[in-house]
């Protein structure tokens, strides 16, 4: 079974089916797209899917670069990041919680940075994932 609730690679997600997987993460998962447009204008979204094992994912870019990646899955989704040593060095020095810190660190890293992930559950995880996005786009 693939991460995302979404694993039909010939079939990409729809919103209205967005909505029935995510159910009251539907909020969280529209205020953060909502946020970080305001944050990182333009602000381009792409489903993508990357095989079996992940599904399908909407990457967020800003201009060229990719912000974040947000993968539904059953009542809440992931957010993947892929952070460079100046923006997990940057994490350290912020206010981010230890519990976040830690799963930065326990990340895998790979030549494009550690790749992060993050399950958004409810409004209160949005912060970190805001706090992060911002790191990420600044270092």
């Amino acid at each position: 079974m693939a991460l995302s609730a979404f694993d039909d690679k010939d079939r990409e997600p729809q919103i209205s089916e967005l909505e029935d997987v995510l159910l009251e993460a539907a909020a969280v998962w529209r205020e953060l797209i909502s946020r970080l447009e305001s944050e990182f204008d333009p602000l381009t979204h792409d489903w993508g899917f990357s095989g079996k094992k992940w599904g399908w994912a909407l990457r967020l870019k800003h201009k060229k670069r990719a912000v974040l990646y947000m993968t539904p899955a059953t009542g809440f989704f992931c957010v993947g990041f892929a952070l460079g040593k100046k923006a997990v060095a940057a994490a350290h020095e912020s206010d981010l919680p230890r519990s976040v810190l830690d799963v930065i660190d326990g990340s895998q890293v790979y030549a494009e940075g550690r790749a992060v992930r993050l399950d958004v559950r409810s409004r209160r995880d949005l912060e970190s994932v805001l706090q992060i996005a911002r790191l990420k786009m600044t270092h």
